[in-house]
């Protein structure tokens, strides 16, 4: 059984179904459509289980279908958190990037999640619009959010006899003790907010006083599970080389897919905090800093001198280290912050980068790579997404640096996204998911492995 969450106020109310459903003793398989590092870590903390983006840009059809057929494959439910709103996709003419069309491909229900407060009639005519508009999609129902009373959801059931198809779940009262605290990037990640055993408690009490669960289990369809997404992985090579993962507050925007694809060809993650640890992982082959907020982390980060200098050594000495975004403002030398405070990171590229109150870039990329790199070869396009507040200055010596990057947006026009290469060190503000090339895992494992050869021979 599955459903799909899409519309306002959708993050809290799946999180709150989630979490209704894990309390019953159901096994919940999540997952989140679009680019987002962040809701997919509040899903896993609500249901045990890791959560797998799905995207109908950046992956394949077989691709997003593989992977939510080997992950729900082993619970009693999927639930599917959707990107924006319904039919919001990567452009106004198709549904391409949208949670309709991720709902159409794996044949799931939706949930639809209607903002109704101060509304009555209105929000009959929003539902029927959505249910009209497009024929192919199924509705499991309708829940009201931030409704004002038991008598305005009365109103809104009231609205839609006659005039809609689909059953109203239910109605959620507001309630400002159940949000969830938002700063620059969206919600406030689970490593700085994780909910907590009580807050996991009101989440399923609200459900559960809000909607007719056991109605909703009963309206569902079974959806056959396939896991062919195996088959298009590499047999786990046995010859393991060591690369580190930089995770903690300041670096958590991983996919988890890119970390599973890396294993899958022969690599042991070595997780390593560069906040708290005195130190690099001993033995190890390759580095990944991943993004995240190494703004809100910098004063920490820059005190970390003994970890930086040996990552900065490390990239002297021809290491493979990768670092995207916030991974990326690390490897650089030097980090402003909003009030123009000077922090020292790393030192690998010679950059400065320096954070703004205002977007500086957002948007899915194509990345087609203009020279053989420690993540592809020439010619290779990798796809992901760029959602930064910084940008860098100009380099603060003169020195060779390799820009490698041609970037596009969805639409094909031109980027000034850059990926910055020197020695075997790459940094960017792109986002990249494996699977869009698959092809980069391995390589990058490849590389990695070479390097590995070449400290043994040296020795």
């Amino acid at each position: 059984m599955a459903g799909t969450s899409s519309g306002c106020g959708k993050t809290t109310v799946t999180l709150a179904l989630m979490a209704a459903l894990s309390r019953q003793g159901l096994s919940v398989a999540p997952f989140k459509v679009g680019p987002d590092f962040i809701d997919p870590g509040h899903h896993g903390r609500i249901t045990g289980k890791t959560s797998r983006n799905l995207d109908g840009w950046m992956l394949p059809r077989e691709y997003n279908l593989a992977c939510f057929g080997k992950h729900c494959a082993n619970a009693d439910m999927a639930i599917v958190e959707g990107v924006m709103g319904l039919f919001d996709g990567y452009d106004g003419k198709t549904e391409a990037g949208s949670t309709a069309q991720m709902a159409k491909w794996t044949g799931l229900p939706v949930i639809l999640v209607v903002n109704a407060k101060s509304m009555a009639g209105s929000a009959a005519a929003l539902v029927q619009g959505f249910e009209r508009f497009d024929k192919k999609l199924s509705f499991a129902g309708v829940i009201f959010n931030n409704i004002g009373s038991e008598r305005h959801l009365e109103y809104l059931r009231e609205a839609l006899e006659n005039n809609v198809n689909m059953p109203c779940l239910g109605g959620i009262i507001r309630d400002e003790d159940i949000t969830i605290p938002e700063r620059h990037l969206g919600l406030v990640t689970d490593n700085d907010h994780p909910l907590s055993d009580k807050n996991r408690e009101k989440l399923a009490d609200l459900i559960e006083k809000s909607i007719d669960i056991q109605h909703l289990l009963n309206i569902l369809p079974d959806i056959p599970a396939d896991s062919g997404f195996d088959k298009k992985l590499p047999n786990i090579l046995k010859k393991y080389i060591n690369i580190g993962v930089a995770r903690d507050n300041a670096f958590c925007f991983y996919y988890q897919d890119n970390l599973d694809m890396l294993q899958a060809n022969g690599a042991n993650l070595v997780f390593f905090s560069p906040i708290n640890d005195k130190g690099l992982p001993d033995n190890l082959d390759g580095l990944y800093f991943g993004g995240g907020y190494p703004e809100l982390f910098a004063e920490e980060l820059s005190k970390n001198i003994e970890l930086a200098a040996q990552v900065r050594q490390k990239s002297i000495n021809g290491m493979p280290i990768y670092g995207e975004c916030g991974g990326f403002m690390y490897l650089c030398s030097k980090l402003y912050d909003h009030h123009d405070n000077a922090y020292c990171m790393s030192g690998c590229l010679p950059f400065t980068t320096r954070m703004f109150t205002k977007l500086k870039a957002l948007g899915y990329r194509e990345i087609s790579l203009s020279q053989d790199t420690i993540i592809g070869r020439a010619g290779e396009k990798i796809k992901g997404h760029e959602f930064h507040y910084s940008e860098t200055d100009d380099p603060l010596m003169e020195i060779n640096i390799d820009n490698i990057y041609k970037a596009a947006d969805r639409s094909g026009q031109e980027k000034k996204l850059k990926g910055y290469r020197i020695n075997n060190t790459l940094g960017s503000y792109c986002h990249l998911h494996f699977g869009s090339c698959p092809d980069t895992a391995k390589t990058f494992t490849d590389v990695c492995r070479a390097y590995n050869k070449c400290k043994r021979t040296k020795k």
